[in-house]
């Protein structure tokens, strides 16, 4: 992934007004980490594969430190909300799980600690540059980084050879194989769109190059209509409209079911994705393979789907043992080991370092031995420096999601739904003070 991700930074940083709230408003915690003094019990609420795993296994090595593991909903799916709300009332755990998009939203709203006394810069050094950038807002680190999440297309490699189907490398191939998914069984479709997960649409803009929010001085520039959005806000409508791909929650019952009885034969998701299938359909070994996202032009082109980071909430007084037990998750062999060999996770880790390790440590045989983590470090390679995330992510896709449901053929349009998003997302910087341009 050898691009620069300062950009996110610079932007942020560049609206002063938008680094006031940044900086004003997020947790300050103690001005010295505070050092472990006999053991120390830590709370952790997360929801990623493999969790409950490393959590076990720390607990299995360390005496100093205990952590106490609460699975919560993802984040999209309730889990940001509990965790807002847990802040509010001042019973936030130690620890929780906070994907690079909605890491901007938390610090601005004040609920978690800069940890940079704790995160030194030696700490920092072992991830990837980009991925620090990502979690250093307003010169202050808010979070540990754990992995990147370039997209990929897994697809039914047995059935896409079952139909003489070839794998698509572009977006008007994958249109041309879906129709022929449909052709060859009038109820099957080559993958699904997501109503209730704006964040894979954003994925597929952010892959196309759009720049949604951009900072210049003292404004928030906002733009969900530029023409890269618009091209794929277009293609997905044609998709939905003609029928050729499913449309249902993204793992939901009805999704699942759908891979399990061979109805739906593709799924564009992300790195992360390759844990979320073995562990969901483990009687279907040997018969998925992954391939790299289908893009405009042929050329490798990626979005980032998700991505996850580790931060302490505010009221945390026990910052120190956190940051080391999340360090210990991110750098350490054990601790992507312990996760990775769950076979439920396919994590692709922000320590550059532990790739290889975590390589070793997935077991392949699902995908017929194919080496997915050289697909995936090619994907991370291609992922456009042009997308930032703004300080309202919670409310443009909350806007976003709550119109992508009702989406159907001669009725709401994605356009509209992307339409709500920019305008509610203009209204909240405009209610928090923020100059705003869109």
């Amino acid at each position: 992934m050898s691009l620069s991700w300062s950009r996110t930074t610079r932007v942020i940083a560049g609206a002063a007004t938008a680094l006031a709230v940044l900086t004003a408003c997020g947790g300050g915690g103690d001005d010295t980490a505070d050092k472990p003094d006999g053991p120390v019990t830590l709370t952790f609420w997360g929801w990623a594969k493999g969790t409950k795993d490393v959590v076990d296994a720390f607990n299995a090595s360390h005496t100093d430190i205990k952590v106490t593991f609460e699975e919560i909903p993802s984040g999209n799916a309730g889990g940001y909300a509990k965790i807002s709300n847990a802040v509010k009332a001042g019973n936030a755990p130690d620890l929780v799980s906070i994907e690079y998009p909605s890491l901007p939203e938390f610090v601005s709203s004040g609920a978690l600690q800069d940890i940079g006394d704790a995160f030194t810069e030696a700490d920092r050094a072992k991830f990837l540059p980009q991925a620090v950038d990502l979690t250093t807002l307003g010169g202050r680190s808010w979070a540990v980084p754990f992995d990147a999440a370039p997209q990929a297309f897994y697809y039914r490699k047995d059935l896409f050879e079952k139909h003489g189907i070839e794998v698509p490398t572009t977006w008007d191939d994958f249109r041309k194989a879906a129709e022929q998914v449909r052709k060859a069984d009038a109820k099957a479709r080559i993958a699904t769109f997501f109503p209730d997960d704006p964040t894979t649409f954003e994925a597929m803009a952010w892959q196309a190059g759009a720049q949604w929010f951009k900072a210049e001085d003292d404004t928030w520039k906002v733009d969900t209509t530029d023409p890269a959005t618009t091209k794929v806000t277009a293609y997905w409508q044609g998709l939905l409209d003609d029928g050729l791909v499913h449309k249902n929650a993204s793992f939901s019952p009805e999704w699942t079911g759908s891979l399990k009885n061979g109805t739906t034969l593709g799924y564009l998701g992300a790195s992360w994705g390759a844990g979320v299938l073995k562990g969901t359909l483990p009687e279907q070994s040997g018969k998925w393979a992954v391939a790299p996202m289908p893009s405009w032009d042929g050329r490798p082109a990626s979005g980032m789907l998700g991505g996850s980071t580790f931060a302490v909430p505010k009221n945390s007084a026990k910052k120190a043992a956190a940051v080391e037990f999340a360090e210990w998750m991110t750098t350490t062999e054990e601790g992507v080991k312990a996760r990775i060999a769950s076979g439920t996770s396919s994590a692709f880790p922000a320590a550059t370092a532990l790739r290889p390790t975590a390589k070793k440590a997935f077991d392949a045989g699902y995908y017929g031995g194919q080496d997915i983590y050289a697909l995936f470090e090619a994907a991370g390679a291609s992922i456009s420096p042009r997308w930032s995330w703004g300080p309202t992510t919670g409310t443009t896709n909350t806007a976003i999601k709550d119109r992508f449901g009702a989406v159907a053929p001669g009725g709401p349009t994605l356009a509209e739904a992307v339409k709500a998003g920019h305008d509610a997302t203009v209204a909240e910087l405009t209610k928090r003070g923020l100059k705003v341009e869109g």
